[in-house]
């Protein structure tokens, strides 16, 4: 049996977007994906790696596309000339799709593609570095100026944009196609993370999609430079050494020390909470990142007096344009900071924190655990009445994940049977798809239940595990929580259920398809959370990540015990 509104019925509320929905997944399972969206006319082999690079979950080692020739195109450059990719026979071409308001994925692209061409030194002469603008809203030449100069990037590449009429064949050309690009009533524009490489004769030789790890991207570079050097004459050698070795992020329970703007330095990590603000210098483009910083100063000023955690802002030095970025930027303020400002320059604490893009808000609490987190692009900036209310209500509503899945059984013994059969298959992943979660469900009723989908490469996912672990432990001995493991490797899903234990099992599904049945109108993407009420209807359905544990347990309040 399927749950499903009864016909005529009113169709289940689906909430706004709190939080990005994954389009590009992290991991192996990425490179396949890919493989599969841009080579629907040949084929693609991923590029054996081997070592280090093989076990890095963090870049792509590559995707061999033969040596079809690459869908030519005639645009307007940031400059306003008219730039075509065949006037660069003879060189090699690293071609990237890039958003020209992009804040998440797009700046550690453009830093990796440069950082490829600069590692093949001189023989960096023959490779031409291209951006097409991927952004359906934004797509004038001071559009591209803007990315291009922010970024460092003037002199360094030709950013090429155009009208819809002009972009739209070129996105289908290369399978970025408008649907994954137009997501309505939100401000991202959401794509497919596509970098290749062109031979000398036009012919599509690599690909590749960008992880979202501000620490790896010096590797993602070396990787591109690699296989591009095999396109190039004498095969140079890349003349920067970078281990393929995944690193670690520095997680909110380490004590660490990040340098501080002006001297010193500033500790980071548990035995207080924290309130940090990651940005970087070329937010300008899209948000007024001065004027806010200005503005945070009230926050910090009443901190103490309110007893609400300090606040650090943290600049993503690893992808500032230059070292002088931050300082000139920090001096055209023409207002004194009351906050420190660090500096991330290896992005090891930006991914331990899991910041996926800029400006970024993240509230730890004194375990160092991430309890609330807001991205600016998204959901705008809180005024700081806003903001001292969710930063005070984040730290009251809970103590963040669970430790592991032994603590959600104790916390949830005496539960009625039904639910006490989830949770002692808590963090597992079973068999059986759809059918399997349908069956499920239709032996719940009478409980309200929540589904969580997600997967281990979903870095939105990630971010609203822990929330999901608390709800399910301060609701589930009331309303059952279950997983929807979407298009994941087992072996990752068990791995990711180790680190992100939650109370209750997930079920395997081959995609997001395998769940229409449940959902009139189909998944846009992951992760998603769907409501049903007691009799088994499905009354709400949240679109991307949430972004506190307060507004979960709202949606569980209201859409699942309180409606009927």
């Amino acid at each position: 049996p399927t749950v499903a509104a009864p016909r005529g019925a009113r169709s289940p509320a689906r909430r706004a977007r709190l939080g990005p929905v994954a389009v590009v997944p992290v991991g192996v399972v990425a490179v396949i994906l890919l493989a599969l969206v841009i080579n629907q006319t040949g084929n693609s082999t991923p590029v054996a790696s081997g070592g280090t690079l093989a076990t890095n979950p963090y870049i792509d080692p590559g995707t061999g596309m033969g040596a079809r020739p690459a869908p030519g195109f005639t645009l307007t450059d940031e400059t306003g000339h008219t730039v075509s990719l065949a006037q660069y026979r003879g060189r090699v071409v690293v071609l990237s799709f890039v958003d020209a308001e992009c804040q998440t994925i797009c700046p550690l692209t453009t830093q990796a593609m440069t950082y490829a061409k600069a590692a093949l030194g001189p023989a960096g002469r023959n490779v031409q570095l291209l951006g097409i603008n991927a952004n359906w809203k934004s797509t004038q030449v001071e559009d591209v100026l803007n990315y291009t100069q922010l970024h460092g990037l003037a002199g360094r590449w030709h950013f090429l944009t155009g009208s819809l009429h002009q972009l739209t064949p070129v996105w289908n050309a290369y399978h970025v196609d408008e649907k994954a690009l137009d997501q309505a009533g939100s401000n991202m524009i959401e794509h497919i993370a596509a970098t290749f490489i062109i031979d000398q004769r036009g012919r599509l030789r690599y690909s590749f999609t960008t992880y979202p790890s501000y620490g790896a991207i010096d590797q993602f570079g070396a990787r591109i430079a690699q296989l591009t050097s095999t396109l190039l004459p004498g095969h140079p050698q890349v003349a920067r050494n970078v281990s393929y070795a995944a690193i670690p992020g520095i997680t909110p329970s380490q004590a660490w020390r990040l340098p501080k703007l002006g001297g010193g330095s500033v500790a980071l990590g548990p035995g207080r909470p924290h309130l940090y603000l990651f940005f970087a210098t070329w937010d300008a483009q899209t948000t007024p990142i001065a004027a806010e910083l200005r503005l945070l100063s009230g926050y910090q000023d009443s901190a103490a007096r309110l007893r609400l955690p300090s606040l650090t802002a943290v600049d993503e030095g690893s992808v500032e344009p230059s070292p002088r970025a931050l300082p000139s930027f920090i001096g055209s303020l023409g207002q004194r900071l009351s906050y420190p400002v660090a500096v991330d320059r290896t992005g090891r604490v930006a991914d331990g924190y899991e910041v996926q893009g800029a400006p970024w808000f993240v509230l730890t609490n004194a375990a160092g655990k991430i309890v609330w987190y807001q991205e600016v692009y998204t959901s705008g900036w809180p005024t700081l009445s806003a903001l001292r209310s969710q930063v005070r209500g984040a730290l009251r509503g809970g103590a963040g994940s669970l430790e592991s899945t032994s603590e959600a059984r104790r916390l949830l013994a005496g539960s009625p049977a039904p639910l006490a059969a989830i949770h002692a298959q808590s963090s597992t992943v079973l068999p059986g798809g759809e059918a399997a979660l349908a069956a499920r469900l239709a032996k719940l009723r009478g409980y309200p239940v929540v589904v969580n989908v997600w997967a281990s490469w979903c870095a939105p996912c990630q971010k609203e595990f822990g929330l999901l672990s608390q709800a399910a432990a301060d609701y589930g001995k009331r309303v059952a929580f279950l997983g929807a493991d979407v298009n994941d490797h087992s072996g990752d899903a068990s791995a990711f259920l180790r680190v992100h234990p939650v109370s209750y099992p997930s079920y395997a599904m081959p995609s997001e398809s395998a769940l229409n049945p449940l959902v009139t109108g189909g998944l846009a993407g992951t992760p998603e959370t769907l409501f049903f009420n007691r009799r088994g209807r499905l009354v709400q359905v949240q679109t991307g990540s949430f972004a506190s544990l307060g507004a979960l347990e709202q949606d569980v309040s209201d859409a699942a015990l309180g409606s009927g």
